[in-house]
């Protein structure tokens, strides 16, 4: 947003709470696992206890850094199904189908097809954001590919494109081998103009004047000020600490609001409510041959492997290592893909922990569209507090019997005879856990969040009590006041929401200017006997 509302001449300032993005640790994309588990980088959030999972708290790392959480992501690039879209549309938020955000889409992307293939008159060419695809030299990632081809599925060149559904190549956010975040893309262009500044500051409240947001109340340098806008203020700040600005600025449920005696500005029942987020499991399996990335998982390769990427931005360092995907549907009846796979050459945790077997590779996976809602609620009235997070994961009966599906699935994949040389035995679930009871109990145990929540300031129609937001992206009851982020989800989209999320910012600034492009009328495909067929 700051990119194009100071391209088309607008005063814009940033505040941001995080310190600078340089250096390795997140420029280079294969270090992708320190950054989200280190203080510098990331508020440290932390769920509560979740009652479906065994009382297990889980992190939920988001970004305290210039770029936000896409300088800490995973760098995978889904722009998310059509449907998602049709949905969004259906559930209040007008102007906001597949055929209206894909124009927006194509805006933000410079895409390379590396020689790969793809929907090129789906891609966009002249974007800010840089999508490219990794190497694909280990031999796993092609057999990963050929197994599910093997197993009845569909092969895609671009699940960006106009088909998702399918085995095929990963997509990521990464150019010229360094992490391409919304800071490499859109910020720093933007701070080139005299119009557009960035400050470090802790927000701690949106001020509000005869029902009108007039500016930030802000921390820095140990004194609190009031920064005034001349126009509008716009919260992209995360769907975790989004609705919590609302809710310390008087916006949210005025029960909740008057608990922590603050004073009710406007009662929007749907601030913090309508969490979502997408669980996965890595099915880890043992490597017959040591071809996999568990050789460089050692000081020395990743010290040699380190220099080689600072010195030439070239090597293993220079991919995020997801460079096969996949995107299914669960059972027949079912419209279009609600599992997710990302492939990765080794056996090894987000935390960075291998497994202790040594040569592994593993699939991520898990359902798309879980039905169940969590909530983002204030601790406290103090702005340093973290808010609670619970995202209520499991909660009902169809989330265990997607889960279940979804290992299932995997274990006839990797059964194909394409991972014949490569599969020596299962390490993660193990061959112990078959019946229901013992996938339900490795679920409980071992299911890890995707890291993409979203939903908490919902986009809908201004009559809606449970919407936030209209489809301009206003807080319903507040002049002056917008939300942009992943927080305005109606629903969770499929895969990872760094490229929705950006989407929302490009759509939200022509919203913001009064501008809009044309809708497209391009077709996605959708499986011909899906009703019928779940391959």
């Amino acid at each position: 947003m700051a990119y194009r509302l100071a391209e088309a001449g607008k005063r814009v300032l940033v505040i941001e709470h995080g310190g600078t993005d340089a250096g390795p640790f997140i420029q280079m994309p294969a270090a992708l696992s320190y950054p989200m588990n280190m203080k510098t980088y990331d508020w440290g959030f932390q769920t509560e206890p979740e009652p479906h999972l065994g009382g297990r708290t889980l992190v939920t790392p988001r970004g305290k850094v210039v770029g936000g959480s896409s300088s800490i992501n995973g760098m995978v690039y889904v722009r998310g199904h059509a449907k998602d879209f049709d949905h969004w549309a259906e559930q209040g938020a007008d102007g906001w189908s597949y055929a209206d955000v894909l124009p927006y889409f194509k805006r933000q992307e410079s895409w390379h097809d590396s020689g790969h293939g793809g929907d090129a008159d789906w891609r966009g060419k002249n974007g800010p954001l840089h999508v490219t695809r990794g190497p694909r030299k280990n031999p796993l990632f092609h057999a990963f590919v050929e197994a599910g081809k093997q197993a009845g599925y569909e092969v895609t060149d671009d699940y960006n494109g106009q088909k998702q559904e399918g085995f095929g190549p990963m997509e990521q956010t990464v150019w010229k081998g360094r992490r391409w975040s919304a800071a490499n893309a859109y910020l720093r262009p933007a701070l080139e103009r005299e119009n557009c500044e960035l400050i470090r500051a802790f927000a701690r409240k949106i001020v509000i004047e005869d029902g009108r947001a007039v500016g930030v109340e802000v921390e820095r340098g140990g004194k609190i000020d009031v920064i005034r806008a001349e126009a509008e203020v716009i919260i992209a700040a995360s769907s975790i600490n989004s609705p919590k600005l609302l809710m310390l600025s008087g916006i949210g449920p005025a029960a909740h609001l008057q608990e922590h005696g603050i004073e009710v500005v406007a009662d929007r029942a749907g601030v913090g409510q309508n969490l979502q987020d997408h669980l996965e499991v890595y099915m880890q399996y043992a490597s017959k041959k040591p071809i996999t990335l568990y050789r460089y998982w050692n000081l020395f390769w990743k010290g040699l492997l380190g220099a080689q990427w600072l010195f030439t931005k070239t090597g293993l360092g220079a991919s995020n290592q997801f460079e096969s995907a996949a995107f299914i549907r669960s059972k027949a009846g079912v419209e279009y893909p609600d599992i997710q796979y990302h492939f990765l050459p080794i056996a090894v945790r987000y935390d960075g922990q291998a497994a202790a077997e040594g040569h592994g590779f593993q699939a991520h996976t898990g359902p798309m569209r879980s039905p169940s809602r969590g909530e983002i609620t204030l601790k406290s009235a103090d702005p340093k507090e973290a808010p609670r997070i619970f995202f209520n994961y499991m909660s009902t009966d169809q989330d265990w019997e997607d889960f279940r599906t979804c290992l299932r699935l995997t274990r006839e994949i990797f059964a194909q005879k394409a991972f014949e040389p490569y599969v020596k035995h299962e390490i993660q679930p193990g061959v112990n856990y078959q019946s229901d009871d013992e996938l339900n109990d490795f679920i409980r145990e071992h299911a890890e969040s995707a890291y993409h929540p979203c939903g908490t300031c919902r986009m809908g129609r201004a009559d809606d009590p449970t919407a936030v937001v209209d489809p301009d992206l206003r807080v319903i009851g507040v002049e002056g006041l917008r939300v942009a982020d992943s927080s305005i989800f109606p629903r969770v989209t499929n895969g990872n929401l760094n490229g929705p999320s950006i989407m929302v910012g490009e759509k939200a600034s022509d919203h913001i200017l009064g501008r809009r492009l044309p809708s497209a009328n391009d077709e996605p495909w959708i499986h011909p006997d899906w009703q019928n067929l779940q391959r």
